[in-house]
């Protein structure tokens, strides 16, 4: 038996959750020594405010059989497939032909953003940010390239395949047709990075003739790749994805007492081998030539092992529905979830509530949670509730770029900038940045597609 049940449970259960994001909002702007020193105490602080009340509540066997649940269905395979990433791409460098002119940016951006439909939001994260900070590293002013970078390349471009973000990848696992994502979501995701690419190059442009002349290099370098025998790892790690997607055997291994898809397993030692060979293949000098190091995923997958945790109440609520403390919110999808109906709120509604749900919680596990309580059937969604789908998908990738925490690629990026002495905005001065630059383009869709 698990502690939390979300039918009856009360929403005082999410405060530990509430605290952890209030910290992370907080505590860097005030105690930035503090925060770097002590990231794991912290984490670890908040997990205990809701394990200990909840096992004196529940039981320590229900605690530790929720807590073996979030670590081993979600914790683990987030971290594995964040931390191969992290690895393959951090073995490879882009050499010579990157200029820090608007226009350069501009088209670095828009290969990012293209480039994570095919790779994943992660990857394509992880391969282009560095290249982004080297080329731009004389400018004083590079805090919007970074904001840019993670709303347009960790976020907006992952709308193109169930490939590119978590969400919809957890939407092809529930029978969406891979196609579908493509046909439907191409459109707005089109429209909405192509309205921030020109707000980015007019942006860029204003910093860019305000910074002092720097002067030409004597003799360009030409464009390479260093580490190139890691880009059929970085594909190999795609392909891993997709298979895991398409292969569905049946069969479940127990994994620590847990019921495992062997897909699932298979995937994760397929990564877990990609980025031992991706270590051995470059070695440790190389890539801190490469500007890599190992502290951003650690405080990543510190904090973030934190917000699984601590998140574990605030979705047994969510997908309580009706008869959950959000019944407020989640009611309105009820009527999907007995005979394969849709929805019965707009469309416009299921997708601003999805997008605020993926502000604060983590994406994945929001689009999940709205799509069981729209029904969670793949084939009506996909028909008659189509415009419902489009409405949580969009929601679930779009306004995963709200915050720091609505995708994980999001912190980590901010990491490695902050690694390499970028001065990023806080928890509210990041979303205050995407929410001005974001609003009315969520306006603009809602008006076109809901």
């Amino acid at each position: 038996m698990m502690a939390f049940n979300g039918h009856g449970l009360s929403l005082w259960w999410g405060v530990p959750f509430l605290g952890l994001l209030i910290t992370i909002a907080l505590l860097p702007q005030i105690r930035p020594a503090l925060w770097h020193r002590s990231t794991g105490k912290i984490a670890v602080f908040w997990i205990l405010a809701l394990w200990v009340p909840a096992a004196i509540h529940f039981g320590l066997g229900a605690v530790v059989e929720q807590s073996r649940h979030v670590l081993i269905l979600d914790y683990l395979p987030f971290l594995i497939l964040m931390g191969t990433l992290y690895i393959v791409a951090g073995g490879i460098r882009i050499t010579g032909g990157l200029r820090d002119t608007p226009i350069a940016n501009t088209g670095l951006l828009a290969l990012g953003t293209g480039l994570a439909g095919l790779i994943g939001t992660a990857g394509a994260a992880m391969l282009l940010i560095r290249p982004l900070l080297r080329a731009n590293q004389a400018r004083r002013h590079r805090t919007h390239l970074v904001v840019f970078f993670i709303i347009l390349v960790a976020n907006v471009g992952g709308a193109l395949t169930p490939l590119g973000d978590p969400p919809l990848f957890l939407g092809f696992l529930q029978g969406v047709d891979f196609f579908w994502t493509v046909r439907h979501m191409a459109l707005p995701m089109v429209l909405l990075s192509g309205a921030l690419l020109v707000a980015f190059f007019l942006t860029d442009l204003w910093w860019y003739r305000r910074e002092p002349p720097s002067p030409e290099p004597a003799q360009p370098e030409s464009l390479g790749l260093e580490g190139w025998w890691q880009v059929p790892l970085l594909g190999l790690v795609v392909l891993t994805v997709l298979l895991q997607g398409l292969w569905q055997p049946g069969i479940t291994v127990m994994l620590l007492g847990l019921p495992v898809s062997l897909q699932a397993v298979v995937a994760e030692l397929v990564m877990v081998a990609v980025a031992l060979l991706s270590l051995g293949l470059t070695g440790a000098e190389q890539r801190r030539s490469y500007g890599f190091r190992w502290a951003p995923v650690i405080d990543v997958a510190k904090l973030f092992g934190a917000v699984f945790m601590t998140m574990a109440p605030v979705l047994a609520i969510l997908q309580a529905g009706p008869e959950g403390g959000a019944a407020g919110w989640m009611g309105g999808f009820a009527g999907g979830s007995g005979g394969g109906e849709a929805a019965v709120i707009s469309p416009a509604a299921v997708f601003w509530t999805t997008g605020m749900l993926s502000s604060i919680l983590d994406n994945a596990p929001t689009y999940l949670v709205v799509f069981q309580a729209a029904g969670g059937h793949a084939d009506s969604l996909m028909t008659e509730g189509a415009s419902v789908l489009l409405a949580i998908s969009t929601g679930a990738v779009f306004m995963g770029a709200n915050s720091y925490i609505g995708n994980a690629p999001n912190f980590m990026v901010k990491a490695i900038a902050e690694d390499q002495g970028v001065a990023m905005p806080g928890f509210f001065g990041y979303s205050l940045w995407a929410l001005v630059l974001l609003l009315p383009l969520y306006g603009l869709l809602t008006v076109l597609f809901f």
